[in-house]
């Protein structure tokens, strides 16, 4: 090829994606050389959550759709589903270079970004710089850690989005629409909404910007037809997840993410509510962890009792009481700041620091006022209600806002931001040159964040170092807390203000011509790295690896086991943290389980019913007498079993659980869900059942003969067959949880209304006489949805491959 130059088009590209490879498994050493895995607690959860589909498909290679599981059922939507996305997931293979998942994540940062900074025409040296320093942030290390893949993995393929559009809106229309389809589409995979909204905002300024550039420029045209370009390169990306986002978006309005049935009128109804959307928000000053990763001390994990170099550690041992300092060991946590908890800072690293600087005062004014307000405005989201006017605002007013939690999240846009817009920065000071105007401007970069770090070095005793609540520790050993945690402050103002010199001379010597590029390069690269992957130690060690096995596999325990004796269908209740655990659903059919979206029906059943019951079940074994025919909420969801422990003897048999299906004698009709709801709480649910009035049930009360019966014959996750035998018309309840949308049922083969009865459980009416009844799941969201899904893989296919091809074609 005439056109393609080895050493200019292909060896730095080359070099680029070696390095990345290197680092990747360096940083991850115990995955490639030691045969273990990230220890994540999301998936281990997740394991738990998924085991009876896994399973299901695993023997019959079908989907099972349904979680049957945890919280007594609830759609697999956003549990474990496999769509027709094989192209997809075959190109995102391909690109990460077949590395194992999720580690494969940060690779595909790397590429991506590095493919974004590269549309950007930053040089690949500086653009491998910049790769490093958003696939490293703490951000993406923290959430890998933690099992966040599918929001790793959407942060990963952002920049991809963006290289496609950059490029479209910069001549190469065509090679912009193949990229842009390939990155739409391997960013939805991942299946992270949240982190598309942030996408979303960002695409929506950079979009403003290149129309008022349009507009002073009088290229409307042109701009309007890359959009032209563009919108159907979206469509096709987003048509690879279409029926992902038919099942989530039908789904949302049901779960807690959508709107409350019962809320009270003046509160928010459409989506989660202000206390748990902003539990995991920063504090106003929390922001500069960006700059200083300990400037809140680091890690709730971290505690100085384990350093017995430690202050605090000497404080406790010269106390001279053993008791009052084991108690006190536990309040020796180096994180001081706002939240509850948090597993490390989001650290953009001092030198991304440095350099978003020298981009506000290098880059094109263009992009700094695309990316500047965008970095501002993901700091004001991520303080949640620490910011109250402004964020009340937008939970209550800015389309979709409300549906998500964890607002911190929102630092992804920054973190997007800075390395960006520092190496446009820095692109632009080495192609301009060094001259007394820039000279000048250089100087910004550095008295700003060398003299952030000595005033911290003076002033940071000025802060008091102490989280709520503990000003009522003893006297002498806060003295001691303070003085480990303005320790730890100054370390890291001091390990801050040397990398930044070196690296500001490095920059000055490649300006001056004092030392090669050859050289700079690749020190730049160095201590931007390094800085990062020092930090990421931090929170990240080899004791988060764990055997393979071990991360997927849970072993039972004695109560497990006695419970697995019984085979019969019937669900568990664990009485420990029932509604934030999935373990109990790797091994059984459970009550509670582990999903930021259950339905809100059975979110509302759990905070005014079965907690009800659950406080009854503690007082009865106070009293050594449990009264199981007064569970009546318990027993209608079939719990059989309640555990409170890992011991045989942990395990309670109700002999009073209703059962996987019973009739009814008298139905009470509910004028609203409120009613049904309350109702629900009080009746005796083995002979009444409440039912909404809006079903029209023609049945009132009755005498069941004895000979009427309802026997489950058969279950899989999409599928539950019954034999009964009436006396006479009678309503059937049902175990199951109610969903409005997919399941059908039928009775001898015809199909037959579903009802809902007691707020959350299915109910048929069933005729007098022996009968089969069957539900099936059958959603049209997977069924037609998933068609949709994989057309769309093969025009993306076609695509990528015949918007490459012509690029190619034209480089000749």
């Amino acid at each position: 090829m005439k056109g393609i130059r080895f050493s200019e088009h292909v060896l730095p590209h080359g070099i680029a994606v070696l390095v990345f490879l290197v680092i990747t498994i360096l940083f991850f050493r115990p995955v490639f050389f030691e045969n273990k895995s990230l220890g994540q607690h999301d998936i281990q959860q997740w394991s738990g959550s998924s085991k009876e589909l896994r399973d299901y498909r695993e023997k019959t290679g079908e989907e099972g759709l349904w979680a049957g599981t945890m919280f007594s059922g609830m759609p697999a939507y956003l549990v474990n589903i496999k769509w027709s996305d094989g192209i997809v997931l075959g190109l995102k293979k391909v690109l990460s270079f077949f590395l194992p998942h999720p580690v494969s994540h940060i690779f595909l940062a790397f590429i991506c970004y590095y493919i974004m900074l590269l549309s950007f025409r930053v040089r690949p040296w500086l653009a491998i710089a910049g790769a490093l320093a958003f696939g490293l942030s703490s951000y993406v290390i923290i959430g890998l850690s933690a099992g966040h893949n599918g929001r790793i993995g959407a942060i990963a393929f952002m920049p991809l989005v963006f290289a496609g559009i950059h490029l479209a809106f910069t001549g190469k229309r065509i090679l912009g629409f193949g990229v842009t389809a390939l990155g739409m589409a391997l960013h939805l995979r991942e299946n992270h909404l949240q982190i598309t909204y942030y996408l979303v905002l960002l695409v929506a300024g950079y979009g403003l910007m290149q129309l008022i550039l349009a507009l002073r420029a009088k290229q409307l045209a042109g701009f309007f037809k890359t959009l032209l370009i563009l919108v159907p390169a979206v469509l096709i990306g987003a048509g690879t997840f279409f029926g992902q986002f038919w099942a989530i978006t039908e789904y949302t309005r049901y779960s807690i993410r959508g709107p409350s049935e019962i809320a009270i009128a003046t509160e928010n109804t459409s989506g989660l509510t202000k206390e748990y959307a902003f539990q995991y928000k920063y504090g106003v000053w929390e922001p500069m962890t960006l700059f200083l990763p300990n400037f809140y001390g680091g890690s709730s994990r971290q505690f100085f009792v384990e350093d017995q170099n430690s202050k605090s550690y000497q404080a406790l041992m010269q106390s001279g009481d053993s008791k009052l300092a084991n108690q006190l060991a536990n309040a020796t946590s180096a994180y001081w700041g706002p939240q509850g908890f948090t597993a490390g800072p989001y650290y953009a690293g001092v030198l991304v620091c440095f350099l978003f600087v020298a981009g506000i005062v290098f880059a094109d004014k263009k992009y700094v006022a695309w990316l500047v307000p965008l970095s501002a405005l993901s700091v004001m989201l991520s303080w949640g209600d620490s910011f109250p006017s402004f964020n009340y605002f937008m939970f209550d007013y800015f389309p979709g806002y409300n549906k998500f939690r964890s607002v911190n999240f929102a630092l992804v846009i920054i973190l997007f931001a800075m390395p960006l817009l520092g190496l446009l920065g820095l692109e632009k000071l080495l192609t301009e040159g060094w001259n007394k105007q820039s000279q000048k401007k250089f100087l910004w970069p550095v008295s700003l964040t060398i003299g952030l770090c000595l005033l911290v070095i003076v002033a940071g005793g000025a802060f008091d170092f102490l989280k709520s609540g503990e000003e009522q520790l003893p006297g002498w050993f806060k003295v001691a807390l303070q003085q480990d945690r303005l320790g730890l402050l100054r370390s890291d103002a001091w390990r801050a203000m040397g990398l930044l010199a070196v690296f500001a001379f490095a920059i000055f010597a490649l300006l001056k011509n004092f030392i090669k590029a050859s050289i700079v390069y690749p020190v730049l690269i160095v201590l931007i790295w390094a800085d990062l992957a020092l930090v990421n130690s931090r929170y990240l060690s080899t004791d988060n690896y764990v055997r393979k096995r071990d991360n997927s596999v849970l072993t039972a325990n004695a109560a497990d086991e006695a419970i697995l004796q019984d085979k019969e269908y019937y669900r568990v209740y664990n009485l420990q943290g029932a509604m934030a655990e999935a373990r109990t659903s790797y091994f059984h059919y459970s009550l509670g389980g582990y999903h930021g979206a259950k339905l809100r029906r059975y979110q509302d059943l759990y905070d005014s019913a079965i907690i009800k019951n659950t406080q009854k079940l503690f007082q009865d074994f106070q009293t050594g007498i449990p009264q199981f025919e007064k569970y009546h909420v318990l027993n209608m969801l079939n719990a059989k079993y309640f555990v409170y422990g890992t011991d045989r003897g942990n395990v309670i048999q109700n002999p009073a659980a209703n059962g996987p299906a019973w009739f009814v004698n008298e139905v009470l009709h509910a004028a609203t869900p409120a009613e049904e709801l309350h109702l629900t709480s009080y009746i005796n649910t083995k002979e009444v059942a409440a039912i909404d009035a809006k079903f029209k049930v023609d049945f009132g009360r009755t005498t069941l003969d004895t000979i009427s019966t309802i026997k489950l014959v058969a279950h899989t996750p999409p599928y539950l067959k019954y034999e009964a035998l009436a006396d006479g018309n009678c309503l059937a309840v049902f175990s199951e949880i109610f969903y409005p949308k997919g399941w059908h049922a039928f009775i001898d083969g015809n199909e037959v209304p579903i009802l809902r009865a007691n707020y959350v459980l299915r109910a048929l009416e069933v005729p007098a006489g022996k009968h089969t009844i069957e539900f099936k799941f059958e959603p049209k969201p997977y069924v037609i949805g998933n068609k949709i899904t994989m057309v769309a893989g093969w025009l993306l296919l076609l695509s990528v491959l015949g918007c490459l091809g012509w690029s190619l074609k034209k480089e000749k």
